[in-house]
C-alpha cells in the first residue's frame, strides 16, 4: 500500500487513491478475508534481499545504479502519431502484455490519427479488451469493432452450412456441423477475420490492439501455416503471392508498437514478446513506456526513491530492446474519453474541421 507525504503532489494523492478504491471495492468473498497491508517500499522487490526487506526482515538492498551512458531519447505520444499519419495508411498492430495500458494507448493512437485527417479502424483481439469503455464515446471518422473468436466462428460455421451444405442431406449436414465443432474451427475463423484486416489497412489506417501473447502468436501461427501452404502450392514460378504474413512483415505497411511499464517484469516480458516477433521476421517499429512516473513530475520522497529502479529499465530498454522509444507520463486522470485521449496525442495544430 501507498502512502503519499507530499499533500500538495497529484500524482503522489491520485496512486494512493488507486489503491483506497481497490480496497474499498473488493468482492464480499475477498474482503471478509483476514488481509496484512505491506507498504510500498522504495526498491523493487526482486531477489532475495529484497524479498526479506519487504516484510521487515532483512535491511534494504542497495540499489544498483543505471548503466553509465546510457539516455533513453524518448518523445511524447503526438510525434508517434504525427509519424504513423505520415503513411498515409496501414496496420498499426498494438502489442504487449495484459495490464500494461496497450488498449489506451491504441486508442489514442487512434483518435490522433483521426484528429490528422485520417479514416481509421479501431479493433481488437483481445477477449478482455474494453476499447468501448476507454472512448466512452463516437467520433467522426473512427469505426470501433472486435474481433470476437466465438462470433467469427459461429458465422464461419453458418457461411460453411449455406455454400457446402446446402445439398447434403439430413445425416450428411448433420455430419459436416459435427465436423465444423472441431477447435481448428476456431483458428480458422479468427485467421479470415484477421486476414480481412490486414487487407483493409492496404488502403485505410487500421489499429489493431492484439490479445496479450498466447492469441497473438496464434494469430501469428495461422498466417505463417497460411503462407508456407500458399508458398508450397503455388511453387517458386508463381509470382505477385501476397500472404498475411508478408503484410505483418512488410514494414512500409505494417508499424508494431510493444506497450510496456518501465518495471523489471513488464520489461522482460516485451523483451521475449519482441523475440517471439523477430523469429516470425516481423520487427518492432516502437515501444512505448507507459505510466512513467519519472516524467510525471511527482516530488513525493517515496516515489521518488523508487526511480532508481525505473531508471534501470530505462537503461535496459535505450541500451539496445527498442529502435525508437516513446514515454507517456503516469497521469493523475486516467484517460478515459475522446477527449481525454485526444490531449495525449493532439497535433500542434489540429486541422480545421471541413
Amino acid at each position: 500500500m501507498f502512502h503519499a507525504s507530499r499533500p500538495d503532489d497529484p500524482v503522489a494523492r491520485a496512486i494512493e487513491a488507486l489503491g483506497r478504491e481497490a480496497l474499498a471495492t473488493l468482492p464480499v468473498a475477498l474482503a471478509d478475508l483476514p488481509r496484512d497491508e505491506v507498504p510500498l517500499r522504495p526498491f523493487d522487490t526482486v531477489g532475495l534481499p529484497a524479498l526479506r526487506a519487504l516484510l521487515g526482515r532483512g535491511p534494504e538492498p542497495a540499489s544498483a545504479p543505471a548503466e553509465p551512458g546510457v539516455t533513453l531519447s524518448a518523445e511524447p505520444l503526438a510525434h508517434l502519431a504525427d509519424e504513423l499519419a505520415a503513411m498515409g495508411h496501414g496496420l498499426i498492430m498494438v502489442m504487449g502484455k495484459g495490464g500494461v495500458g496497450k488498449t489506451t494507448i491504441a486508442a489514442a493512437l487512434a483518435v490522433g490519427l483521426v484528429q490528422r485527417g485520417h479514416s481509421v479502424h479501431l479493433t481488437t483481439t483481445d477477449p478482455a479488451a474494453h476499447v468501448a469503455e476507454i472512448l466512452a464515446g463516437g467520433l467522426d471518422g473512427l469505426k470501433v469493432g472486435r474481433i470476437d473468436p466465438k462470433v467469427e466462428t459461429q458465422a464461419y460455421i453458418d457461411k460453411i452450412m449455406r455454400t457446402r451444405g446446402k445439398d447434403l442431406d439430413a445425416q450428411g449436414r448433420a455430419l459436416l456441423l459435427e465436423d465444423l465443432q472441431s477447435p481448428c474451427t476456431e483458428e480458422v475463423a479468427v485467421f479470415h477475420a484477421f486476414s480481412r484486416v490486414v487487407n483493409e489497412a492496404r488502403s485505410a489506417f487500421v489499429v489493431l490492439d492484439t490479445a496479450p501473447t498466447g492469441h497473438s502468436l496464434l494469430l501469428m501461427d495461422a498466417t505463417g501455416a497460411y503462407h508456407r501452404q500458399a508458398t508450397r502450392h503455388t511453387g517458386p514460378g508463381v509470382k505477385n503471392v501476397v500472404t498475411p504474413l508478408m503484410r505483418l512483415q512488410d514494414a512500409s505497411l505494417t508499424r508494431v508498437i510493444i506497450v510496456t511499464l518501465p518495471e523489471v517484469t513488464p520489461v522482460s516480458q516485451a523483451a521475449a514478446l519482441q523475440d517471439d516477433l523477430r523469429r516470425a521476421n516481423i520487427e518492432p517499429w516502437a515501444w512505448v513506456i507507459n505510466k512513467s512516473v519519472a516524467a510525471s513530475g511527482t516530488s513525493d520522497p517515496l516515489l521518488q526513491a523508487r526511480l532508481a529502479g525505473e531508471r534501470r529499465q530505462v537503461a535496459r530498454i535505450a541500451g539496445g530492446l527498442a529502435q525508437r522509444t516513446f514515454v507517456l507520463p503516469w497521469l493523475p486522470e486516467p484517460p478515459v474519453g475522446v477527449e481525454a485521449l485526444g490531449t495525449l496525442v493532439r497535433p500542434k495544430q489540429a486541422p480545421s474541421a471541413s
